[in-house]
């Protein structure tokens, strides 16, 4: 639970950035939504709705969390070493969302184990 937190605030984080960006707050309003290009619009404006909505469901433990989160991880990974040419490169933004993904996948291997390992165990109950 507090790892999903803390990724959830992380979210909560890049989407403060976005929309930071596209209203004009940051960079000197040198990347407001009005003066990008199409690739950064439809990035910008879909990891501004992706990441919050990740955060709540990352914040309310909530099955769908995760899965909202990895899409908008995966895109900005997509975005910053498949299309950086368009984008840029972000090597801490790629290797921070690698390293949750791998953070978690443990983390679920672990709970799988257990709850196997549980089911293992012998009871009196059985014939």
């Amino acid at each position: 639970m507090v790892f999903l937190r803390m990724v959830a605030v992380a979210c909560l984080w890049f989407a403060l950035q976005y929309w930071a960006m596209l209203v004009g707050y940051s960079l000197g309003g040198r990347a407001r939504f009005d003066l990008l290009d199409l690739p950064w619009k439809v990035a910008g404006s879909s990891l501004a709705v992706i990441f919050p909505v990740a955060a709540l469901g990352l914040w309310m433990a909530v099955s769908w969390g995760p899965v909202i989160w990895a899409l908008g991880a995966g895109a900005q990974v997509l975005m910053y070493w498949l299309w950086s040419d368009i984008f840029g490169y972000n090597r801490l933004a790629i290797t921070m969302h690698v390293l949750v993904a791998t953070v978690y996948l443990v983390f679920r291997l672990a709970l799988w184990l257990e709850m196997r390992h549980k089911g293992e165990e012998i009871r009196v109950d059985l014939p």
